[in-house]
C-alpha cells in the first residue's frame, strides 16, 4: 500500500490501524467541531461583536479554511501522525516542531478540560443534586472506555452522535424560523450579518477570537491521517469538507438566534451564557430551551469530548515517538491499535484540570480564551512551514498554495490573536516560556530535538507525492533513471 510505504520513508512502521475512510473523517471532524457548538458560546460572540455573530463566524470559516489548505498542503508531504508538530518540525527545523508541538498542547491538553467543565455545568443546573465534579468524571470514564477499545467503535458512536446533533438543530431552526414568520423576535434582518452603526474591524475580530472554538476540531482530522484509508489526498479533503459544512451550519443557527434574542441590547451588557436558550424559549417555549441546554451538554461532554482526546492521544504518541516526550507514551495496545497510556494520561490531566478550573468564577473564560490563542499560534506556523518547506526549500512554482495563500491565512491569524483576551495572551506566553525552558534542558542534556528518518531527495519525494508513477519505487526517479534512487531510508 503506496499510504503505507509513505509512513515508512520517514522511518515509522505503520502501528496504527487502517480502518477509517472519507465520510468517517468528516464525521469526526464534524463531531469534533460539534454542529451546535455555538449553543454554549453564542451570546459572548454575541456580545463581542456587537450585535453581529453571523459576521464573526463567516470571518472565522473564511481564517480557517486558508488553514485547512496549508493543512493539505503539509499533510500531502509529511502523512504522519502528530499535526503542526510534524509539519514545522520537517518543514522548518525540529526545535521549531518541538516548540509548535508544544504550542498546540496548550489547545489540546486544555480542550478536553474545557469541554468536560461546559458540559458538568450545565448538567449540574439540570441535575443539582450530582456535583460538577461528579458529572466531570462520570464523562471522563465514559469517553476513555471508548477510545481505549478501538478507533473503530470510536467512530460507530460519532456518527450516532452527530445525528442526534443535527435532529435537534433541525428542531430549532423549524421552530425558530416559524417563530419568525409568526412575528416573534425583531423579524428578519441583515444586521446580525452587518451592522454599519457598530461596526469596526478590531471588535470583529475579536468576536472571531471567540467564536473559532467552535470551529477547533477541523485539524484533528490530520491527525488520523496514519489510520485513513486514502492517505493524505483524502485527510485534505475530509478537513475542507468537515470545515464548510459546519461553516454553512454555524451561520445559519447564530443568524436564527440573533433574531429571536429577547433583549439584545440588555444581552450586549450582560453577556450571559444562557442566551441561545433563551432565543430558543422565545421561539417554541420552555421545552425547546430546555432540549438545546441538555443537547449541549451532552454533545460537549460526549460527542466532542470523545474524539478530542483521540487528538491529544495522537499528538502525545507522536511527540514521544520522536522521544520528545516520555517514551511510555509511545506504547500502542496490541488488541487495539490505540495508545492506551496516552489516552490515560489525557483522562489524568482532564479530571485534574477541570475539578480545578471548577472552582474557578472564570475557568470556563480563561480556559476557552488559552485554548484558542494556543490553536492560533500554531496554525501561523503552519503557514509558515508551508511557505519555507514549498516556497523556499523545493523552490515550487505554485504560487498561490505555496506562499499567497498561506501569507493571507496568517496575516488573518495574527490580526485574531492581537485582539484576543489580554489574560489569554498573558498565560500563552508564559507557557511559551516553559517550552523555551524544556527545550533548552533538552540542549543541556545532549538531546537535541530530532525527527526519525527523512527522504534523501525531498524536491521529488514531496512534490511527486500524489503521482503514483514517481512514488512506486519500480519506476525509479523520473529525473535520474536510477530505480535505487526512489528506495526511501528506513529503520
Amino acid at each position: 500500500m503506496r499510504t503505507q510505504e509513505n509512513i515508512e520513508q520517514f522511518g515509522y512502521r505503520q502501528e496504527l490501524r487502517r480502518g477509517v475512510g472519507l465520510t468517517d473523517l468528516v464525521f469526526y471532524g464534524l463531531v469534533f467541531m460539534v454542529p451546535i457548538a455555538p449553543f454554549a458560546i453564542f451570546g459572548l460572540v454575541y456580545s463581542t461583536s456587537d450585535g453581529m455573530p453571523v459576521l464573526a463566524y463567516l470571518v472565522g470559516m473564511v481564517a480557517l479554511l486558508f488553514t485547512a489548505a496549508s493543512y493539505a498542503q503539509m499533510v500531502k508531504a509529511f502523512p504522519l501522525s502528530g499535526s503542526v508538530y510534524n509539519y514545522a518540525g520537517r518543514g522548518i527545523s525540529p526545535p521549531v516542531g518541538f516548540m509548535t508541538g508544544w504550542m498546540i498542547l496548550l489547545d489540546y491538553i486544555l480542550l478536553p478540560s474545557l469541554l468536560y467543565l461546559v458540559a458538568s455545568i450545565a448538567m449540574n443546573s439540570s441535575v443539582p443534586q450530582v456535583p460538577v465534579w461528579a458529572w466531570l468524571l462520570i464523562f471522563v470514564l465514559v469517553n476513555t472506555v471508548i477510545n481505549l477499545r478501538g478507533i473503530r467503535m470510536t467512530v460507530k458512536l460519532t456518527r450516532v452522535m452527530i445525528v442526534l446533533q443535527l435532529v435537534v438543530l433541525a428542531l430549532f431552526l423549524a421552530t425558530g424560523v416559524w417563530a419568525l414568520l409568526q412575528g416573534k423576535g425583531s423579524g428578519f434582518s441583515l444586521s446580525p450579518l452587518f451592522n454599519l452603526d457598530t461596526f469596526s474591524w478590531p471588535v470583529i475580530f475579536a468576536a472571531v477570537s471567540v467564536a473559532v472554538l467552535s470551529f477547533l476540531g477541523f485539524d484533528g482530522i490530520s491527525m488520523l491521517v496514519e489510520e485513513s484509508t486514502g492517505g493524505s489526498a483524502q485527510v485534505g479533503r475530509a478537513m475542507r469538507l468537515a470545515l464548510v459544512l459546519a461553516g454553512v451550519l454555524f451561520i445559519t443557527q447564530v443568524w436564527v438566534a440573533a433574531l429571536l434574542v429577547p433583549d439584545p441590547t440588555g444581552l450586549m451588557a450582560a453577556d450571559t451564557k444562557t442566551a441561545f436558550y433563551d432565543a430558543a424559549t422565545v421561539a417554541g417555549g420552555e421545552w425547546l430551551g430546555h432540549l438545546t441546554s441538555v443537547a449541549t451538554a451532552l454533545s460537549w461532554g460526549l460527542a466532542n469530548t470523545l474524539v478530542a482526546q483521540v487528538a491529544v492521544s495522537r499528538l502525545l504518541y507522536a511527540m514521544a515517538r520522536d522521544k520528545q516526550l516520555p517514551s511510555f507514551l509511545a506504547k500502542v495496545s496490541v488488541r487495539h491499535s490505540v495508545p492506551g497510556n496516552a489516552i490515560l494520561l489525557t483522562s489524568t490531566i482532564s479530571v485534574g484540570l477541570g475539578i480545578w478550573m471548577s472552582t474557578r468564577s472564570d475557568g470556563v473564560d480563561l480556559l476557552t480564551g488559552l485554548v484558542n490563542v494556543g490553536a492560533m499560534v500554531a496554525f501561523v506556523v503552519l503557514h509558515v512551514s508551508v511557505i519555507i518547506h514549498y516556497s523556499l526549500r523545493l523552490d515550487s512554482n505554485k504560487w498561490w498554495s505555496h506562499l499567497i495563500a498561506p501569507l493571507i491565512g496568517m496575516g488573518i491569524l495574527i490580526f485574531v490573536v492581537i485582539n484576543a483576551n489580554v489574560l489569554a495572551q498573558i498565560a500563552a506566553l508564559v507557557w511559551l516560556g516553559l517550552g523555551l525552558l524544556v527545550l533548552g534542558s533538552q540542549y543541556a542534556a545532549g538531546r537535541r530535538p530530532s525527527m526519525a528518518s527523512l527522504p534523501i531527495d525531498l524536491k521529488h519525494a514531496d512534490l511527486n507525492l500524489g503521482d503514483p508513477k514517481h512514488s512506486d519505487p519500480k519506476h525509479g526517479d523520473p529525473k535520474h533513471g536510477d530505480p535505487k534512487r526512489a528506495d526511501l531510508p528506513r529503520r
